[in-house]
């Protein structure tokens, strides 16, 4: 799948997950078989036109490309590009804060 290609519609958010760090504060390596969280900071790659109300207005989305966020746990649809990279398409309700 060509992420590029992907355009969100109404109020979702195209988001390319940061890694987690594989060491501790102390510098102690994590090795891969401990189960790891999913991260909750992103970057936003793509924007779909906004919410909608039952007027047909449509408010648009409080985001711009390139903004950090930070989303709720286990939430939006997970992605996955031709080069196995990780993506998710989230809600704005899924959207907690903007990392400024």
């Amino acid at each position: 799948m060509d992420i590029k290609k992907i355009r969100p519609l109404g109020d979702r958010i195209l988001v390319k997950p940061l890694e987690e760090e594989e060491k501790t504060r102390g510098g102690i390596v994590l090795p891969d078989t401990i189960s790891k969280e999913k991260p909750q900071l992103g970057k936003v790659l793509a924007i779909g036109p906004g919410r909608t109300n039952d007027e047909g207005k449509t408010f648009p989305l409080p985001f711009k490309i390139g903004d950090m966020v930070v989303y709720a746990k286990y939430s939006g649809t997970d992605l996955k590009d031709d080069e196995d990279e990780d993506y998710l398409l989230l809600s704005e309700k899924d959207i907690l804060a903007i990392f400024e």
